[in-house]
């Protein structure tokens, strides 16, 4: 499914959508810092889910999701080692699968954001992959950011379109049929979208990197994809 594109308005809109796209994520931050919030692991049956949040982001950023998740009976899991989420994308990779492999956890969903999409992806590509049912994958830049360029620091280039990590992973499409790539309407981080050739697509009318995590729109498609990869 790939929704219809749709205009995210004028400059003025755009740079509306932007500042409350911080001003979301800034709000994050401050939460995590003041109160740590408990995982809400959930005590249901249903398939795991393991959160992977992107870059400078801690689990935390996939709260309400993760809420709704446990509460339709999806156990939770925090990789507590990915921390800020602050290493290159293979490493991410690596901590994950070590996680899946102490924890023996099978038939997971990965539930990801932005840089944790490709962490995930990556996941899927390894020994364990088998144990992975599928991933919802939300605003992840799987073909990077033209933006990258410009930033500062290491970690934040690695976005760039031609990163060499970037594009291997882009040129393995095997594991793309179990992925649903969710993505907003106007994205200020990835204008190039969060679209996943092969993948399940689906773009929703929300503005922002950041704050669709919180829209009861982006948490049902979630919650209802979850439930869809975990039964095939």
């Amino acid at each position: 499914m790939t929704g219809r594109r749709r205009s995210p308005g004028g400059l003025a809109s755009r740079l509306r959508a932007w500042a409350a796209d911080y001003a979301y994520a800034t709000d994050q931050q401050v939460r995590h810092v003041v109160r740590r919030s408990p995982v809400p692991t959930g005590r249901g049956d249903r398939a795991p889910v393991v959160l992977l949040p992107g870059i400078y982001e801690t689990w935390e950023f996939l709260s309400p999701v993760a809420a709704e998740l446990a509460r339709a009976g999806h156990p939770v899991h925090v990789v507590r080692g990915l921390g800020y989420n602050r290493r290159p994308v293979l490493e991410g990779a690596d901590l994950t699968v070590a996680y899946l492999e102490e924890t023996g956890l099978d038939g997971v969903v990965l539930v990801a954001h932005s840089k944790g999409g490709l962490i995930g992806k990556h996941v899927m590509l390894s020994p364990v992959g088998e144990r992975v049912a599928g991933m919802v994958a939300i605003a992840t830049p799987f073909a990077g950011s033209r933006w990258a360029r410009y930033l500062v620091g290491r970690a934040l280039r690695s976005f760039e379109p031609n990163d060499p990590v970037l594009l291997a992973l882009a040129g393995e499409l095997l594991v793309n049929e179990r992925i649903t790539a969710v993505y907003p309407t106007f994205d200020p981080h990835i204008p190039e979208t969060g679209h996943l050739v092969g993948a399940t697509n689906i773009e929703l009318p929300l503005s922002g990197h950041f704050r669709p995590l919180g829209d009861p729109v982006l948490v049902a498609c979630v919650v209802d994809e979850v439930a869809r990869l975990s039964a095939g």
